[in-house]
């Protein structure tokens, strides 16, 4: 693998591999390690690969990565999402509290979600990704990233609506 092609990967996927990790874990740092360290095995291996199958081999070596450090640390899931209202003025004390409880039970649920639904549910809804783009960057089918969303969408229906 050439120089400039390893740089063409790189700049092409980093982003979305730091992503994946960051979805998985919460952690902005350790997200962006994983993702450095999974570039860094693909250039020491000197890995020469269709670029049809580099996106799937990235995230592949990135949970592998992932669940290597998370045994090793024992560190639990946290997901803080900083969700900002986009108010200008006028906001009532009940409606910011209200909105805070909201934003609490909300930040809680994501953190209950299954994994799988989470990161489905993440890519599809922070990164604005359609489900056939999900479906080919887990290497899953349309069909189960459409299931893993119905059933995220319901738990956090059930958790948020009750």
């Amino acid at each position: 693998m050439t120089q400039e092609g390893f740089k063409s990967i790189f700049d092409a996927h980093f982003d979305s591999v730091r992503n994946y990790v960051y979805y998985r874990s919460g952690d902005t740092e350790l997200s962006t390690d994983i993702a450095q360290e999974t570039f860094m095995k693909v250039w020491e291996k000197q890995l020469h690969i269709g670029s049809d199958h580099i996106a799937a081999l990235l995230y592949k070596i990135a949970g592998d990565l992932f669940v290597s450090n998370y045994r090793k640390q024992k560190v639990a899931l946290n997901f803080k999402l900083n969700v900002k209202p986009e108010v200008t003025g006028g906001i009532s004390p009940e409606d910011q509290m209200r909105f805070e409880e909201l934003k609490g039970r909300y930040n809680k649920a994501l953190k209950e979600l299954p994994e799988k639904q989470r990161i489905v549910f993440l890519m599809s809804r922070v990164d604005g990704l359609k489900y056939h783009e999900i479906a080919e960057k887990l290497g899953l089918s349309v069909k189960a990233v459409e299931k893993r969303m119905k059933n995220a969408l319901a738990f956090l229906k059930k958790v948020l609506v009750d």
